[in-house]
């Protein structure tokens, strides 16, 4: 009997896998500090580390996808995040070092995901493959990674607070989830990539993206990209240690609480992200950013009063700043792309985006010098002028190629 697992979603199936494979560890922070001995930089170290591998995976899998297939690429993200985890699972026995191959392969998944994978969603969400409205398949990418990147810290909190083998079991559960995703690309999904679609070009030649230089890109999207991340960073990686003395034992559990919460909030608001999406303006932009900034200013007061309370709010400010920023880059970035570049400037964009989880290892470091209310008022101050650079550009440099279309 047929599947009825639709192209565009097998490959969001396997998105979410790799999405809940790369922050499952995020609400483990707390656990790795108080049962392994770890101190508050490392972590952050072992949080950040996976940018390692998702930049060269965002910006060398789209040129390899573009020559070779969406699907061999994709598969190998999944493999890749599926071997982290196991690797993950071994990690806290075997030291930093394999913590932190671990994270690089799941960063690699994520980087793979994010830009084939969205690729992908976008053209299978277009005829003849669907006939979905304009827009569908940013808004399907962006929800299926949000689902996947909030899933995982759930179960990872609740399996290491009440399951057995507490920093294994939740990688292990992870791994296994990547085998009916790699049934799915394998079998249901549909190739978009061909040697119809090849240039020829080296890959060399496939890694420059003329669409990155674009003065929209420049002048819109870059000034806004850190903040994706950088604000889930903020919300599930730096608030929640700000108070965790006022925990106890409930640390891992409210830090799991947090991200999903976070996160859960940056998928409903993509609904609105989408309906504030405007061609002829940076409305959805600069509306991202302006509750960016209130967030960041709102996790001073956090660090500040060490409420666990106010931190909720800051999580969900946060998380719809991030709901609305990850769509509304998504939708400016399909608008300036050719077709054969999409997979290209998703990759850089997503890298720009990925900048900003590297926060808390920064203020991590920082924090000898400098207190995290002092060191967030300056990202505050720091977000509300990015706030201006892309309000500038408000409705200036919207040519775009007349190939161009949106999924």
């Amino acid at each position: 009997m047929k599947s009825p697992l639709r192209p565009w979603a097998a490959v969001a199936l396997a998105v979410f896998c790799i999405g809940w494979g790369g922050n499952q560890f995020t609400p483990l922070l707390i656990a790795y500090a108080q049962h392994s001995g770890y101190t508050r930089v490392d972590v952050d170290i072992l949080l950040g580390a996976y940018v390692l591998g998702l930049v060269p995976g965002l910006l060398v899998a789209s040129a390899l996808s573009d020559r070779h297939g969406r699907r061999p690429v994709m598969t190998a993200g999944l493999v890749s995040s599926a071997l982290g985890s196991i690797i993950l699972a071994v990690g806290d026995d075997a030291g930093f070092a394999a913590l932190f191959g671990g994270r690089l392969l799941s960063g690699l998944a994520v980087g793979i995901a994010m830009a084939v994978g969205s690729a992908w969603i976008a053209e299978l969400s277009r005829p003849p493959y669907d006939s979905a409205p304009a827009g569908t398949g940013a808004r399907r990418a962006s929800i299926w990674l949000s689902v996947g990147l909030g899933t995982g810290p759930l179960f990872a909190g609740v399996l290491t607070a009440f399951a057995p083998l507490p920093l294994v079991l939740t990688y292990i559960v992870h791994a296994l989830l990547c085998l009916p995703a790699l049934w799915a690309v394998s079998h249901r999904a549909v190739e978009t990539r061909d040697e119809a679609h090849d240039s020829g070009a080296s890959l060399l030649g496939r890694l420059r993206v003329p669409a990155a230089s674009h003065r929209r890109f420049l002048h819109v999207v870059v000034p806004m990209a850190p903040w994706i991340f950088g604000s889930a960073a903020i919300a599930y990686a730096i608030v929640p240690a700000l108070v965790a003395d006022r925990l106890g034992s409930w640390a891992l559990l409210y830090t799991a609480g947090l991200t999903v919460l976070t996160l859960g909030c940056g998928v409903a608001v993509q609904p609105i992200a989408r309906r504030l999406d405007d061609r002829s303006s940076a409305r959805a932009v600069v509306v991202s950013m302006v509750l960016m900034a209130a967030g960041v200013f709102a996790a001073v007061a956090t660090a500040i009063t060490r409420s666990p309370v106010v931190a909720l709010f800051v999580a969900m400010l946060l998380g719809s700043a991030y709901g609305i920023a990850i769509v509304s880059g998504l939708l400016e970035i399909q608008r300036i792309a050719e077709p054969d570049e999409l997979a290209g400037i998703s990759g850089v964009y997503y890298s720009l985006a990925y900048v900003g989880f590297l926060l808390p290892a920064v203020l991590a470091v920082l924090a000898h010098y400098f207190s995290y209310p002092a060191m967030l008022t300056a990202l505050g101050v720091l977000a509300a002028v990015c706030t201006l650079r892309c309000a500038t550009g408000w409705s200036k440099h919207l040519e775009r190629p007349a190939a161009a279309a949106v999924g």
